[in-house]
């Protein structure tokens, strides 16, 4: 079973008005900064994490557990895999593991002016870090599944039998399975038989969506597929120098305006959330991870919007304003640090769509709008030379 760990609030409007974000540096009010103490309200529900399931089970007492019956579910995702193996073969889709060169330097990680004091997101500091390779993109359905298939691996969401989903895309069918929701955020499901091949649930595939970002794939999966592709995660320092792309104090890789020139940049939700999702950027849920303009001078599509993605770091929410030098974050902990925000990001819930913006999951984690991207200290050999890993 899976529980939610929450935090998020309504917050106001802070972004700029002139095009390319050449506006106003980043900047917050006091109203707009999240405490611990109104945290739980009017939450987004995003961190969707494992290690409290047994007191959810505890608070629920007298209700059936969610379950769909084991040898239904069996037999759908059997079906699926077979589909998957004639109609969704990775050769039949450009690749994407093409990774940028990020020219490392000093920048001001974090923020003087929080919106979420609770995520740790302050103070600014000085941060150095050295030159990387970074993922152009998030890791596509059709790239994890070359993983999947050369290392017959087994996500843990596969394992564990469920994942969290929302529930505006699960089918009435599947829903009608569900006899549990989280209150403080009654719009998040654990869904069972959802997984990266079955993202909504059970009676869900893949089908128009291989060149999507993968889904429902925990810190440890992303690990795992990283040292295969000879890569691994990018630390939280790499990513929102990445993100940030030599921009100081801006909320957004490109600056201060949401919508640049009046086009979209990135996939967050449009309209009242968690009801109505108007998809004025064209998507409803994910979208190609080649999807919009390159988000920043380092070249890389989707760094923000989209899907969460998983960092190296352990999740710590008390920083030291002293310079540092290639940070990794805390030696151990029990939650890891993902950036970026995702599709689901709406600024009245989660205004976590911005650089300095964090949040966490456990690593045996997954959700529906969460994913992950690589990164390396050199570029593999086989990207030199364009061999096919």
């Amino acid at each position: 079973m899976l529980s939610i760990i929450l935090h998020a609030g309504p917050v106001s409007s802070m972004e700029g008005e002139n095009d390319g974000g050449m506006c106003s540096a980043e900047k917050s009010t006091d109203s707009n900064s999240v405490t611990d103490s109104d945290s739980d309200s009017s939450s987004c529900g995003c961190q969707a994490s494992r290690n409290d399931a047994k007191s959810v089970q505890e608070d629920t007492t007298g209700e059936e557990d969610v379950t769909i019956e084991t040898e239904e579910v069996e037999q759908n995702q059997g079906n699926m895999v077979k589909d998957d193996d004639v109609a969704f073969e990775s050769e039949n889709f450009p690749r994407t593991n093409q990774m940028l060169f990020i020219k490392g330097g000093t920048f001001g990680m974090g923020t003087d002016e929080p919106i979420f004091a609770a995520d740790g997101e302050m103070p600014s500091r000085r941060v150095t870090v050295d030159s990387f390779y970074m993922d152009e993109y998030e890791v596509s359905n059709a790239e994890f599944k070359r993983f999947v298939d050369e290392k017959k691996y087994k996500t843990e969401a596969e394992k564990f039998g469920n994942s969290f989903v929302m529930d505006l895309y699960v089918s009435e069918e599947t829903k009608s399975k569900i006899t549990q929701m989280v209150a403080a955020a009654p719009w998040w499901l654990p869904v069972d038989g959802a997984d990266w091949r079955h993202p909504e649930g059970p009676d869900s595939d893949l089908r128009d969506r291989m060149d999507h970002p993968v889904l429902h794939v925990s810190w440890n999966d992303a690990n795992h597929f990283c040292k295969w592709a000879g890569k691994r995660l990018p630390t939280e320092a790499e990513f929102e120098y990445a993100c940030r792309g030599g921009k100081e104090d801006r909320l957004f890789p490109w600056g201060n305006n949401l919508t640049p020139k009046g086009e979209h940049w990135m996939n967050i939700w449009q309209g009242e959330f968690p009801n109505s999702n108007t998809e004025e950027d064209g998507y409803g849920t994910t979208a190609p991870v080649t999807a919009f303009p390159k988000q920043n001078k380092f070249g890389l599509k989707n760094i923000v919007g989209n899907v969460w993605e998983w960092t190296q770091d352990w999740w710590v929410t008390e920083h030291s304003p002293e310079p540092k030098t290639n940070p990794t974050g805390p030696p151990t902990g029990v939650d890891k640090v993902k950036k970026g925000g995702s599709f689901q990001c709406h600024k009245s819930y989660c205004y976590r769509y911005r650089c300095a913006a964090r949040s966490q999951n456990t690593p045996d984690s997954s959700a529906s709008n969460l994913g992950f991207r690589c990164a390396s200290s050199k570029l593999p050999d086989y990207l030199k030379s364009k061999d096919e890993l």
